[in-house]
């Protein structure tokens, strides 16, 4: 594995500090080596970390967890995932002070939005896009508390900051001391309360359960896609492009975004997995069978737009902006 493909990204930034947050997780400290200004950011966002493990490129989505007034470093949190495709376990084997790495700017799909009230709720390193949050609630004057759970207290990353900083709005839910009861936090749950969760997949589906019906908005960011992104029955489609002036067939077993390549026409694409946004396109005509782990149901009922990398066509047709 070389250190990087930096052709590919859009900044090229140093590893300034790395300290252990958790058992293995990491936080880096990334600035700019000539000490410019970076592109500014919101709580919520996350960066692309580019690496090239044997000549495949590799891309990473990791939030981004640092303060947004402080326009010289980004700060993102790592954890080593054995099963995560390569990416996580080059950065804690390779990456230190003084290091170059590639990144996307910043960009968003987990928005923040004002709120008289909050409720954060994180599963394990699914904290990360919530400590910029929590401090823009702070200093909002909001209403709000953190409800974390974790495997064991000592792999919580933040967990004593945000308790000494938080004090009883804070609640540490170790899964062998305190499980993680989201019934019994959720009951009290008003209009006005936005509720932001990350974590693992089983953690947001049990929320979005229990939060059925509940007159609470409900933000989530996945890790991962979970659902099938193709499939034995999946049917061949047509794609009109509107400004392309192009009409292009989607075979079975292909993407919208691999077919648009093939044909020359290239879209701006990261994940490809339906987690990070990138290729998010403008639906003009046609029903849309939604696969990605980012629009949210009303979101997917409305197609105003979708992902390309991994979404398709319900029936023979679709039309889109491109």
């Amino acid at each position: 594995m070389t250190a990087l493909d930096e052709a590919s990204a859009d900044l090229r930034l140093t590893v300034s500090d790395r300290t252990s947050l958790a058992e293995d997780v990491v936080s880096l400290s990334l600035v700019d080596p000539d000490g410019g200004e970076l592109p500014p950011w919101m709580p919520g966002d996350h960066i692309d970390v580019v690496v090239d493990r044997d000549g495949e490129e590799i891309r990473r989505q990791y939030s981004l967890c640092g303060d947004p007034n402080d326009r010289r470093r980004y700060r993102i949190a790592v954890l080593r995932e054995p099963s995560g495709g390569g990416a996580s376990l080059w950065i804690h084997d390779h990456l230190t002070a003084g290091s170059r790495i590639g990144v996307s700017e910043p960009r968003s799909t987990f928005p923040f939005e004002l709120s008289p009230k909050y409720v954060f709720v994180a599963g394990g390193i699914g904290i990360t896009p919530l400590v910029p949050m929590i401090a823009a609630a702070v200093a909002a004057g909001a209403e709000w508390r953190l409800e974390y759970a974790g495997k064991r207290l000592d792999r919580m990353a933040f967990a004593e900051d945000l308790r000494a900083a938080g004090g009883d709005r804070v609640s540490l839910h170790p899964k062998d001391e305190s499980p993680l009861d989201l019934d019994e936090i959720l009951h009290s749950i008003d209009a006005d309360t936005a509720v932001y969760a990350c974590g693992p997949e089983r953690l947001l589906v049990a929320l979005e359960g229990a939060l059925a019906g509940s007159p609470g908005r409900l933000r989530v960011e996945r890790f991962a896609n979970e659902t099938e992104m193709f499939q034995s029955a999946d049917h061949r489609f047509e794609v009109e492009l509107t400004l392309s002036g192009k009409t292009l067939t989607i075979e079975p077993g292909c993407s919208i975004l691999s077919t648009l390549a093939d044909a020359g026409i290239k879209l701006p694409s990261s994940c490809r997995e339906g987690t990070c946004g990138t290729c998010e396109t403008f639906v003009i005509e046609g029903e849309v069978d939604h696969r990605d782990a980012i629009l949210t149901a009303k979101e997917k009922a409305e197609s105003e737009v979708m992902m390309i990398c991994v979404s398709r066509a319900k029936g023979s047709r679709l039309v889109l902006e491109i």
